[in-house]
């Protein structure tokens, strides 16, 4: 899992509670963000149990190694970096799977292809431009949800996308470069 604060990380959550062993890589020094940003541990322990974690700096060539060798033995990678962040360090999907050919690549991206492919996005925003803080809101007054809820949305869409992947590689030995837009 190259994931952080809430798409990422819930999306091999819920891997990791159907019993795969997840490996969570995090950035030297800080770590995933949610780990100290909102001052509360739990916030990071509750998305993140279940899984094991290493520390490996991308973009150093010992740590791109590192990283090409644990791909090499994965069966699913997932990532929620920004728009092409993986592709700047040098790991496209066609690149990894020439080292993983039955590797299943899940990106959880704000935006799929259009005009706002390029474009971050967070879960409040989502909510925001989807509608979903209009319909929790008062009238006229659109109120963010309790919840993460389009990134959990998002992380399940992904899984979903996932076990299709991983059922379908059972049959033609080839993996699958999976997309999901909040």
């Amino acid at each position: 899992e190259l994931g952080h604060i809430v798409a990422g990380p819930t999306a091999s959550l819920i891997l990791a509670l159907l019993g795969a062993d997840v490996i969570k890589i995090e950035q030297p020094g800080t770590g995933d963000m949610s780990r100290f940003s909102r001052g509360n541990q739990g916030y990071f322990l509750s998305f993140n149990t279940n899984k094991r974690s290493i520390v490996i700096d991308l973009k150093s060539k010992k740590g791109k190694e590192v990283f090409e060798k644990l791909v090499a033995r994965s069966d699913v990678l997932i990532d929620n970096y920004g728009p092409g962040v993986l592709e700047r360090l040098g790991f496209t999907y066609e690149q990894l799977a020439k080292k993983n050919t039955g590797l299943i690549q899940c990106g959880i991206k704000g935006f799929l292809k259009g005009p706002y492919e390029n474009r971050t996005l967070l879960d409040e925003p989502a909510q925001m431009m989807g509608g979903l803080a209009y319909m929790t809101g008062p009238r006229n007054m659109p109120l963010r949800a309790g919840a993460s809820l389009v990134d959990v949305t998002g992380a399940m869409f992904g899984v979903i996308g996932i076990l299709t992947a991983l059922y379908e590689r059972g049959k033609s030995g080839h993996g699958r470069d999976i997309r999901v837009g909040l």
